[in-house]
């Protein structure tokens, strides 16, 4: 599980980063939630399954190699949230106009 500590936390700050600012907007916080939480899950699954698994074994022999490793699909999974938000904004933007 502490493997897993920065992916959770990761998620539960996407979770309350979204809400707040689509309750900011005016926006439907549930939905941009919902897309947050897809967006960062998808992004981690996706990373784990494909760049983590491939290079793992490199790193076996290694803790700290191997932990590090392993907090990848969350640092990529965190800025795809950011992006996603960023977009969301910039669609809000352009239907305010």
């Amino acid at each position: 599980m502490s493997l897993m500590l920065l992916a959770t936390l990761g998620g539960f700050i996407v979770i309350v980063w979204f809400y707040l600012t689509a309750k900011e907007k005016g926006e439907s916080p549930i939905q941009w939630v919902i897309i947050g939480v897809i967006g960062y899950w998808l992004t981690w699954w996706l990373i784990k399954l494909t760049l983590v698994n491939a290079v793992a074994g490199l790193f076996a022999k290694s803790f700290a190699g191997a932990f590090l490793i392993r907090q990848v699909p969350a640092l990529c999974a965190i800025t795809a949230a950011y992006l996603i938000r960023k977009k969301l904004l910039a669609d809000l933007a352009k239907k305010s106009q």
